[in-house]
């Protein structure tokens, strides 16, 4: 499913220090895989350092970023890698920015909606999907574990949900 649109993967939130660090909110696996890329967002940022914060994010320095004032500025910037700069997967495995956007149909072919979100909160990931909008109702969503009890088959053109798995 490799393509050229950008993945967010971090975004800045902060100065840290006088020397242009700046802190990061991590959206994916930690700070250690934001190692393996050399750039981001097409090669605006160069990244020289990176280490935790101890608090679930992380701390970075980049060489377009050698003081406070620029590392301030940067703030609510988002560090996004492209997608075919991403490693090659192992069968089963994926990336949560592939997940969203699909469509979700039961085992029967019954439309469910669209995959809107994947979390984790420690054991299966979550896929959340939201429903067809209903004119003159709120948009219902609901939550389904991304496993193969529940996500019969999935692929780049769509999931197939047990139903039983679906909350009206």
């Amino acid at each position: 499913m490799a393509d050229s649109s950008p993945v967010t993967l971090a975004a800045i939130i902060g100065a840290h220090g006088v020397t242009g660090d700046v802190r990061l909110k991590l959206f994916g696996e930690g700070w250690e895989s934001l190692r393996r890329f050399k750039s981001f967002n097409g090669g605006a940022f160069t990244l020289k350092t990176i280490r935790s914060d101890n608090k679930g994010g992380a701390v970075a320095r980049f060489a377009q970023c050698c003081d406070r004032n620029t590392a301030e500025k940067l703030r609510g910037t988002a560090l996004t890698v492209s997608r075919e700069d991403f490693p090659e997967l192992a069968e089963g495995e994926y990336y949560f920015a592939d997940l969203i956007g699909l469509p979700a149909t039961s085992e029967t072919g019954a439309a469910l909606g669209t995959v809107v979100d994947v979390m984790n909160y420690g054991a299966d990931d979550i896929i959340e999907v939201e429903r067809p909008q209903v004119e003159g109702q709120r948009t219902k969503r609901f939550m389904v574990p991304m496993n193969r009890q529940a996500v019969l088959e999935w692929s780049a053109a769509g999931m197939i949900i047990d139903s039983a798995f679906v909350i009206d």
